[in-house]
């Protein structure tokens, strides 16, 4: 048995007895505006990121293509384009520490955070989203929720494994205020406001 086994059955066997429901989240009053794609792409910008919105008949992916046509690898866990590195075959996190680029589809956006949710089912490999360089995500406009209290309320967000949220690329200040992006994680994050196929 390893570790991590082990530790998860002593966990099991010493759960208290009983139901233990969540507690209710409460409703609280909205603190963006109706425009729940401008509030997003709003708050988005001030975390880091950004935002596009294609135009109709043209690349969808035009606002990311010269990141793209420069890649070395590239990660893609959407339909909408095809990678080089399968996702498939990836069997360990570290294999995907060459990833330039990394595209994926966000569960839903936040309005009130400019964040994207993302579980184990978009991701495919969790590390995708912290190990690539940079980061696309597509985002059905209309998947986007107007706070957090609204996503928790989601049962997508209650019945995944794993569930993260992003909001703009990776970012670290020190005590002078000195912003960098790409300290600890990727080093861009762009959303595409692209609806569902």
């Amino acid at each position: 048995m390893s570790a991590r086994e082990d530790t998860l059955a002593r966990i099991r066997k010493n759960r208290p007895a009983g139901d233990h429901p969540l507690p209710e989240v409460p409703l609280f009053p909205p603190l963006v505006g109706d425009d729940l794609m401008a509030e997003f792409g709003e708050r988005l910008k001030r975390m880091g990121g950004r935002i596009a919105t294609p135009v109709a008949g043209a690349d969808p992916f035009a606002a990311v293509r010269e990141r793209l046509d420069g890649a070395t690898v590239i990660a893609s866990a959407v339909p909408e384009i095809a990678g080089n590195r399968d996702l498939a075959e990836v069997a360990r996190p570290q294999d995907l520490a060459d990833v330039d680029v990394a595209i994926v589809r966000a569960v839903f956006g936040v309005a009130e955070t400019g964040s994207v949710l993302f579980t184990q089912n978009e991701l495919r490999v969790n590390a995708v989203a912290y190990l690539a360089q940079h980061l696309v995500v597509l985002l059905d406009p209309a998947d986007i929720l107007v706070n957090i209290q609204a996503a928790y309320r989601r049962p997508d967000f209650a019945r995944a494994a794993y569930a993260v949220l992003h909001t703009g690329p990776s970012a670290t200040a020190d005590i002078e205020g000195v912003l960098i992006h790409g300290a600890q994680g990727v080093r861009s994050l762009t959303v595409i406001l692209l609806p569902r196929a």
